[in-house]
């Protein structure tokens, strides 16, 4: 296997490329919506959430071409919710990725629309992978549907609304990231697993959630631990501005010492979990320590 940085590099343009297929023939009738729908999508990124469903999929011998429409479609919904993450209403970010965030590029109105397009945009993508069954597909689209609304993603948002200015329990903080940014993590390795051969594997499907968990939340802590020690221009948006908005974050109620140490625990929890499957978890141990690592 090819190290880890050539790897993700392979995924980042593989799935570039098929992202920008996915557009092709669409007619935006001098609207903005596609346009902006694109620079949201394809400016940049690190794909981890691709990253997950093609290492998944592939050392459980599923179809790259299934797993390229379930890379697209976690990646859509993913780039929807930081759109709206973005705007006045939520984060009131300028920054995404070292560029102008969607509503300040566009604007607010055309922004919002983008990411609902891109949403449903997700969607349409799940319907069409080939060599896999319709049984296939419709898991697929429960999984992502499940991870992206009121009990994943929009949830954990909602929580971490609410928290600002507040004083929270770790534990009520892991219930908002479990969800905010752990669901859709542990969606895009379901969705690896789903396009196999294997996807009927409920034990080996419960250690791969546990794995996705860990790492999920220790890529949280890590984004924590950057508004604290990152550069500007590695993370692509300003440090700091959790603590601008006042949000309870992994440092703040374990210090900065503290929260190294809780992402180093999720990290070994991670390990031991894929010491349980019996295929080859090189890929997916490489993500883990990426993700710990990282510096942006």
């Amino acid at each position: 296997m090819r190290p880890f940085a050539q790897e993700l590099k392979h995924v980042q343009q593989r799935i570039n490329r098929f992202l920008e297929c996915q557009f092709e023939g669409i007619e935006s009738h001098r609207a903005p919506l596609l346009e902006a729908m694109k620079y949201a999508l394809l400016l940049g990124g690190k794909r981890v959430r691709p990253f997950l469903v093609y290492a998944t999929g592939k050392m459980l011998n599923a179809n790259e071409q299934s797993l390229d429409y379930a890379a697209a479609a976690v990646e859509a919904i993913h780039a929807y919710s930081l759109i709206h993450d973005d705007l006045p209403a939520m984060d009131n970010d300028d920054l995404r990725r070292g560029h102008p965030t969607c509503h300040i590029a566009f604007d607010e109105a055309t922004a919002i629309l983008a990411g609902d397009a891109l949403q449903s945009f997700a969607f349409e993508m799940l319907t069409q992978p080939p060599y896999i069954s319709s049984e296939q597909k419709l898991a697929l689209v429960q999984i992502l549907a499940h991870a992206s609304g009121v009990q994943g993603m929009c949830l954990g948002q909602s929580l971490d609304l609410i928290s600002e200015h507040k004083q929270i329990t770790l534990q009520e903080l892991e219930l908002i990231h479990r969800n905010k940014t752990g669901a859709l993590l542990t969606a895009a390795l379901k969705l690896g697993f789903i396009c196999s051969p294997h996807f009927s594997n409920q034990s080996l499907e419960q250690s791969l959630t546990r794995y996705a968990d860990a790492i999920g939340l220790a890529f949280q802590v890590q984004d924590d631990i950057l508004d604290i020690e990152g550069e500007r221009a590695e993370i692509g948006k300003p440090v700091g501005s959790d603590l601008d908005l006042d949000k309870s974050t992994y440092p703040k109620l374990l210090g900065l010492e503290g929260a190294k140490q809780k992402a180093q625990d999720l990290y070994q929890t991670a390990l031991s979990e894929l010491d349980n499957i019996p295929f080859d978890t090189t890929a997916l141990r490489a993500l883990a320590e990426f993700i710990i690592t990282r510096k942006s």
